[in-house]
């Protein structure tokens, strides 16, 4: 879908039959990416301001993208053996680029770029852990994050390289939630914000409910930005969720 100023219109792509595309990034009225997956191959479409194109990848299955400019852009995902995947726009064509795995596998969500310099990248590992990497301009690193128990990371952003937000849950995924059927979560997930000071992650008190999932966030400054997601126990008694931060709280 586009829009034009005035209303939403849908727009003609390339994605195959069974395709699914997750994310979207854009740079300009004539620069945008897409990506997601057909099959067990990536998918990534490119706008050039009048089409939607397949552009070639390498394999694998991505589940966020995120663009600096024409010639410079990450996109995130898992492989099909189960490793952590990302991949990088030089202006030409994506390439992998080392990313580090955790032990049994991991998979990464969101990636959210600041500069040449500074990116970050978040999802969970195959043991149930928050997974948090940062691009140093040189190389992608785990760093740590506050200590949560069981939990997943779905949503990042950055303003600067001293200021950065995450978002997803605590203890299992909801029923429902992306394709998850573990009942056991119909009252253990809770939403979970996490900042980035310059120095380390903390955690910061979510709003009520508290039951449920964040899925997304996004920043405008330091002082403002907004996080989407569910209430609830499944998609099928879930409601929407909108959170705020002020500056000072989310409300």
């Amino acid at each position: 879908m586009r829009w034009n100023g005035t209303a939403w219109k849908r727009v003609p792509s390339p994605s195959p039959v069974r395709g699914l595309l997750f994310s979207v990034a854009a740079t300009s009225a004539r620069n945008a990416w897409a990506v997601g997956a057909t099959g067990a191959r990536s998918l990534i479409l490119r706008w050039n301001g009048t089409v939607w194109k397949r552009v070639p990848s390498p394999g694998g299955q991505l589940t966020g993208v995120a663009a600096l400019s024409a010639r410079s852009a990450w996109a995130v995902g898992t492989t099909a053996a189960g490793r952590t995947l990302i991949l990088r726009w030089s202006g030409t064509a994506w390439k992998r680029v080392p990313s580090p795995t955790p032990k049994g596998g991991g998979l990464l969500l969101r990636v959210a770029v600041v500069s040449a310099r500074s990116a970050w990248a978040v999802g969970f590992t195959a043991g149930g852990r928050a997974l948090i990497v940062r691009w140093n301009g040189t190389v992608w690193k785990r760093v740590p994050g506050p200590t949560l128990g069981t939990a997943s990371l779905w949503g990042v952003t950055a303003t600067s390289a001293r200021s950065a937000w995450a978002v997803g849950a605590t203890g299992p995924l909801p029923l429902g939630a992306c394709g998850s059927t573990n009942s056991a979560a119909r009252t253990a997930s809770k939403t979970v914000i996490l900042r980035w000071n310059g120095t380390v992650w903390k955690r910061v008190r979510s709003p009520k409910p508290y039951a449920g999932l964040l899925v997304g966030v996004a920043a405008a400054s330091a002082r403002s930005a907004w996080a989407v997601g569910q209430t609830g126990s499944s998609l099928l008694n879930s409601k929407t969720l909108t959170v705020r931060w002020n500056g000072t709280a989310w409300k």
